[in-house]
């Protein structure tokens, strides 16, 4: 149960930080709400998931979703550039996730 919840923490990180974004330096409504509530989400999530899964591993997978997530979303919503090095440095951060997930015990 704590892997699925802190899968979905770092969705609402995905969604918090594309909000954000969209924000403009919180000067929009809407997308300033959802950014605050994405964050509230996102934190009680992960915070329910340390209970169970080290420190460590926890906060790098949460961290490691959402920079991935929120690269993918950059380059499919915001129009950012998709070059070779960002890709490879994407799929590093992935690289580590899955390393990170296969040395943990919980």
């Amino acid at each position: 149960m704590a892997w699925i919840a802190l899968v979905f923490a770092g969705l609402f990180e995905i969604v918090w930080a594309s909000a954000m974004k969209q924000s403009h330096g919180f000067t929009r409504f809407w997308p300033s709400i959802i950014t605050g509530v994405g964050m509230l989400v996102s934190f009680g999530l992960l915070a329910s998931a340390m209970r169970v899964l080290p420190l460590g591993t926890a906060y790098t997978i949460w961290t490691g979703i959402g920079a991935v997530g929120a690269f993918v979303v950059g380059i499919m919503i915001f129009g950012e550039a998709m070059t070779a090095m960002r890709l490879l440095a994407a799929g590093l951060i992935v690289s580590g996730l899955v390393l990170m997930k296969l040395s943990t015990t919980a």
